[in-house]
């Protein structure tokens, strides 16, 4: 008994790490700064380079720092980090200036210091453009990492049991449900791949039309219509409010604006979260729920960092 739980220890330390690691990169790949600068910290040790950073103005202001100059070889250090950035795909950050000097003690005010004295502080300066990927390749990985966490929501702590069987049927139990995720994200590719752009039109146009139809006459026929509908209305306005404030996302700057958007992405979860599971778009109901809600955090970060 005792080498059993010596086990389940074990295997629960390495997924808690796991669990942090993955944590990290998803709150880089949504923008967190701090984040950002953890992975590159970790990638450029190798190099004896460390980092800092501040988004100011739509700009991600990188400071690279080292105890030699060689060290902060311009091209070499340019090709990593842009390598770097790309595989993160951090959500609004496009230009990233990239700063070098020779290390020295900490400056809270590093930023200022360079825009005043940069000639006398930097050894080089330059901005990169970060490759965007496609929508619907960060589409793939938004709901792969919601469904990563859903998972990890409802899988029980490890524990001993005597009965290794009922841990078996547990486990058989889940297959069908994950096989049944995998085959909505292939599906979702699929039909992505056929109609492209045609998709995202002809649902603008459901959708307008849906919210235009008057409201026909009911017969006793229409009965599961009418009460299945606001298990749908509350889908379907939750995707509406998702579409907004994504659109919202990419120009909001200012603190207010964040928080706006952080309202927004928290009511379509929230509505999300109200789809019944008799409801056969149940599943895909709580990966969006868990996504939305994940929106919502990060922009009030992002507000949070606008206030500085």
């Amino acid at each position: 008994m005792s080498q059993l739980i010596t086990q389940g220890a074990t295997s629960s330390t390495k997924v808690q790490i796991a669990d942090g690691i993955n944590d990290i990169a998803w709150q880089a790949h949504q923008g967190s700064v701090a984040a950002i600068i953890q992975l590159l910290n970790e990638k450029l040790a190798k190099f004896g380079v460390r980092t800092r950073a501040i988004f100011a103005d739509g700009v991600l202001q990188l400071l690279c720092e080292a105890a030699r100059e060689e060290q902060l070889d311009q091209a070499t250090l340019v090709e990593q980090i842009q390598q770097i950035l790309n595989s993160i795909s951090p959500r609004n950050i496009r230009r990233v200036n990239i700063n070098s000097r020779i290390v020295r003690e900490q400056q809270l005010l590093w930023l200022t210091e360079i825009y005043r004295h940069g000639d006398h502080q930097l050894l080089w300066s330059q901005e990169i453009t970060l490759t965007q990927p496609h929508i619907f390749k960060r589409l793939m990985t938004d709901l792969k990492q919601a469904q990563s966490e859903l998972i990890k929501i409802h899988l029980p702590k490890t524990q001993f049991s005597p009965s290794l069987g009922l841990r078996k049927n547990s486990s058989t139990k889940r297959i069908p449900a994950a096989v049944g995720l995998c085959s909505l994200l292939l599906l979702t590719w699929f039909v992505y791949a056929l109609l492209g752009d045609k998709l995202i039109n002809l649902i603008k146009l459901e959708t307008f039309k849906f919210s235009i139809t008057p409201m026909e006459k009911s017969s006793p026929g229409d009965f599961n219509n009418r009460v299945s509908a606001p298990l749908e209305d509350h889908f379907a306005e939750a995707v509406r409010i998702a579409n907004r404030a994504s659109d919202t996302g990419k120009i909001a700057n200012t603190s207010t604006q964040w928080l706006e958007l952080a309202a927004e992405w928290q009511r379509a979860s929230d509505l999300m979260s109200m789809v019944t599971p008799d409801h056969r778009r149940y599943e895909e109901a709580k990966i969006r729920t868990q996504l939305y809600r994940k929106y919502s955090k990060v922009a009030q970060t992002e507000a949070e960092k606008s206030k500085l």
